[in-house]
């Protein structure tokens, strides 16, 4: 009896040892190591384990597995609070525990319709991840290819959803091809159809990377990225806003050297309340007719007793010619969900609220000393850029390209910089624009339509956060047409959706 039931431990044991290393491969596939590569196999002990689990033992075997991918990918999160970090790790675990029960039910090594089941509801689950209860769109499964230009270009159809069901497809092939040989059985012929979808998403990869980029109606533009490199703990600090508003107007002084088209800082770059201190607004107007060059800022502004964050053109002559306020706030960070029916959250985030925007706006630019026309743009405010729809409506209101003015100081020396950094890639590809980012601190640079990393701001050791500089490249403008992701957004979910109601439909009238 004593023996059987060391023998029962130590199979638990392998089983927590093999979701833990399935988790971990997964946490290596995103920054911090980015090998990329290991996404592709990361589920194949998780899947192991699962075929060879109850549905509840593989329900908690993958929330497991949802706790140390999560833990080890968001670990940041506990510089800005470490309860909340801990709340929101145990909520997104549960994720992968009810991808298992899918699993369980639907995914079979002859099935065709399981092997697809399996795959989209990951997707899906993905997708709920990133809209319900305000939206968490962070370390979706396709930004592990963000170094994989060929994989990542079908994101022009279906989104970086279409691109995670193909990773997760990779894996249950993958697992399908180990489980043959170990059991030295016939791959089923119906593998491939599967197959056949990666291949179609590789050649089309192939194809897009080298196809010339069209060039449209409005040229280009040559644009200077700022960044100031603020540490967080004096970015409101009164007695800080001279030493800040310097920084950002001296920096500028020198980018305008290699006369850009347009220069750009980052979210929240003046450290007021424009209304409140119109002195320290009014230098940015000064300095913006000195140099002759429009700058596009980042600022809190204050119109009818309510707050935005906001961006703000401010032309070569020293006018404000638009503004822009952040259609997606951060929950708790700019505003308390459910403050009047919970009221104690105000002990838990003692702040007022920021109104969001109502609208998008499209910002014009003017080429400096040359007869081309101008072009359009579209500015994401912080985490705006890991919202597609709102990267879409941009481009679909006619942005030539996309700007995204953030602040990753929160974070210290991590790799929450470079996570969200994914983000941007993807939504450059899914529109086929170049993508445009300032950031206090973080990663400012620039990224080509096919998601293609063009330059960053650095120092001479190859360090991209926590320095401060300028970099200026020219960009074009005014694609041609529009992509199928940008003129109809999600349809991929919607199919998905249909497919899967119906799939679940007709498996509950076989039983």
């Amino acid at each position: 009896m004593i023996t059987r039931l060391k023998k029962e431990q130590l199979v638990f044991k392998e089983k927590i040892a093999l979701a833990a290393f399935s988790a971990l491969l997964l946490v290596f596939s995103f920054p911090g190591f980015n090998l990329w590569f290991l996404a592709f196999f990361a589920f194949i002990p998780l899947f192991y384990l699962l075929e060879r689990s109850t549905p509840r033992q593989a329900f908690c075997l993958a929330y497991l597995f949802g706790l140390i991918f999560w833990w080890g990918n968001i670990y940041w999160l506990i510089n800005v609070t470490f309860l909340g970090t801990a709340v929101l790790i145990f909520y997104l675990s549960l994720y992968p525990a009810l991808f298992a029960l899918v699993f369980k039910r639907h995914f079979r090594g002859d099935s065709l319709p399981g092997i697809i089941i399996t795959g989209l509801f990951w997707v899906i689950l993905e997708f709920l991840r990133s809209y319900l209860l305000t939206g968490f769109p962070w370390s979706l499964l396709a930004y592990t290819q963000q170094f994989n230009p060929v994989f990542i270009q079908s994101a022009d159809i279906a989104g970086a959803w279409g691109v995670s069901f193909l990773v997760i497809l990779v894996n249950l092939l993958a697992y399908l091809f180990l489980n043959s040989l170990l059991r030295r059985q016939k791959l089923p012929r119906m593998i491939f159809i599967p197959l056949l979808i990666i291949s179609c998403a590789l050649l089309y990869g192939f194809y897009k990377l080298h196809a010339p980029l069209a060039r449209g109606r409005s040229g280009a533009l040559r644009v200077c990225v700022v960044q100031g490199n603020i540490p967080q703990e004096l970015k409101w600090d009164p007695k800080e806003r001279e030493f800040i508003t310097e920084k950002y107007c001296a920096l500028t002084r020198k980018a305008s050297a290699g006369n850009p088209d347009l220069v750009i800082w980052p979210e929240a770059a003046l450290p007021v309340v424009l209304q409140d201190e119109p002195a320290v607004f009014a230098r940015v107007e000064k300095l913006a007719r000195e140099i002759k060059i429009p700058i596009l800022l980042g600022a809190v502004t204050r119109r009818g007793g309510s707050y935005y964050n906001s961006a703000i053109m401010v032309s070569s002559t020293g006018q404000v010619s638009n503004f822009y306020d952040k259609l997606h706030l951060v929950p708790f960070g700019e505003y308390i969900p459910l403050r009047k029916t919970l009221p104690f959250l105000e002990t838990i985030a003692p702040i007022g609220d920021i109104e969001k925007g109502r609208q998008f706006t499209i910002f014009q630019v003017n080429p400096r000393n040359r007869a081309e026309a101008g072009g359009n743009l579209g500015v994401l405010i912080c985490f705006e850029d890991l919202f597609p729809e709102l990267s879409a409506g941009f481009v679909r209101k006619g942005a030539g390209f996309l700007v995204n003015i953030t602040n990753d100081a929160w974070y210290m020396k991590t790799a929450a910089a470079a996570q969200h950094f994914q983000a941007s890639v993807f939504r450059a590809v899914e529109n086929n624009v170049f993508l445009v980012r300032s950031a206090n601190t973080g990663i400012s640079g620039f990224i080509s339509p096919r998601g293609q990393i063009i330059s960053l701001v650095s120092d001479k050791e190859g360090n991209v956060i926590f320095i401060d500089g300028y970099l200026s490249e020219e960009i074009v403008l005014g694609q041609k047409n529009l992509t199928f992701y940008s003129r109809f957004g999600d349809i991929f979910i919607l199919l998905v959706s249909f497919y899967l109601f119906g799939a679940l439909l007709l498996s509950r009238k076989k039983q």
